[in-house]
């Protein structure tokens, strides 16, 4: 995501100002995801059920009561937090405090997914490490280390404030100078195998001190012009299957390897994929591709549910159903609008109650997000 305005999108505030056991620190001991048989709780009602895929947002430094009082009730997975949200880390603390507070009144008070944005360089929420950027990393001399160095310092960073998901590594593999992941240097490399070293050790480094990371942004955005950015407008790239499969997919085999907990998938169109969807609205990315593909087991995360290329295609409650119809697991509400993420629990719960949503794979999503949120501090 980026973009200007009042409340930014996840990809405009580009700028805020390896050895410790993960058992101890948060990330329970075993599989980094293994794939849960899928559980009803009888006892939620739909609107919990469905609260449980959905990451709110909210805008300034003040957490709302509203959002509070949704957390309490069951009806929310997590938050995201941008640097609208953040004065300075004293504060963020604060208000992680808060919201961890109003879990603990929830029906199932497992761990909310408290998630930042931190990937290095111009790109970081929180004052503080990684200060080197992607590129600069993959241009060092031991990238490898480089980029342990960076999941270690995230990883340590956001655990201070009570943050527990970093939406970190970016595996796309940029193309040419300036494109849209060069841009901000949010790329590793334009060569794929040290984008997948440095992903690979990121996640490593990072999980190493209980923090999840989010590899993202499956299948890639690595051959997006400068102005195709989906959070203004609906993208189509034409990489073709060679270039998916041997270049922009490649990293996430390593980051698999390393027991990366979530994916986000990415909103453009791949018009050797699936030319009439955007991935994280297609079945043919999300369960093909990524699960049968990769079998990968762990948790799936949208991009921003608002972005500019969704908005032809229905409301974000509407886009919502769609993404998890195709596989998604967690639903990212970005507005900054507590009433916008409790439209999409709703549809959510409606879509669930109605059949539109199968129950056996709505259960299955819920179950992974569960696996998660166990497994965390």
């Amino acid at each position: 995501m980026t973009g200007t305005g009042p409340f930014p999108t996840r990809r405009s505030v580009l700028a805020a100002g390896t050895g410790i056991a993960a058992g101890r620190l948060g990330l329970k001991h075993g599989p980094a995801h293994e794939d849960p048989a899928p559980v009803w709780h009888p006892a939620l009602t739909p609107q919990q059920q469905a609260g449980r895929r959905v990451i709110f947002s909210y805008s300034g430094t003040t957490v709302p009561q509203s959002l509070l009082n949704q957390i309490s009730a069951g009806q929310a997975a997590g938050v995201i937090f941008f640097g609208d949200n953040i004065s300075s880390l004293s504060q963020i603390t604060a208000a992680v405090a808060q919201l961890r507070q109003a879990n603990q009144a929830s029906p199932e008070p497992a761990p909310l997914l408290l998630m930042t944005d931190q990937e290095g360089g111009q790109i970081r929420r929180l004052p503080g490490a990684p200060v080197q950027s992607a590129k600069q990393i993959g241009a060092s001399a031991d990238p490898a280390g480089a980029a342990a160095s960076a999941g270690t310092g995230a990883g340590n960073l956001l655990r201070s404030v009570g943050m527990n998901v970093n939406l970190a590594p970016v595996l796309d593999v940029y193309r040419t100078a300036g494109d849209f992941e060069d841009q901000y240097q949010r790329s590793f490399s334009t060569d794929p195998e040290v984008v997948s070293v440095c992903g690979q050790a990121f996640i490593a480094a990072q999980r190493a001190t209980g923090v999840a990371s989010a590899a993202k942004h499956f299948p890639g955005l690595g051959s997006a012009s400068a102005s195709q950015n989906t959070d203004l407008r609906a993208v189509t790239l034409g990489a073709t299957l060679s270039q998916l499969r041997h270049v922009d997919e490649i990293p996430y085999t390593a980051a698999i390897t390393a027991g990366v907990e979530l994916v986000m998938v990415s909103w453009a169109v791949y018009s050797q994929l699936d030319a009439a969807h955007p991935a994280g609205l297609s079945p043919t990315v999300v369960q093909s591709e990524l699960r049968d593909r990769f079998t990968y087991t762990g948790v799936t995360i949208t991009d921003a549910i608002g972005a500019g290329a969704l908005s032809a295609l229905g409301t974000p409650a509407q886009n919502a159903v769609t993404a998890a119809a195709a596989g998604m697991d967690l639903i990212l509400d970005a507005s900054g609008d507590i009433a916008q993420g409790q439209a999409i629990v709703s549809s959510l719960a409606a879509a669930l109650q109605s059949g539109k949503l199968d129950a056996t794979a709505f259960a299955a999503s819920t179950s992974r997000i569960a696996a998660l949120r166990s497994r965390l501090f």
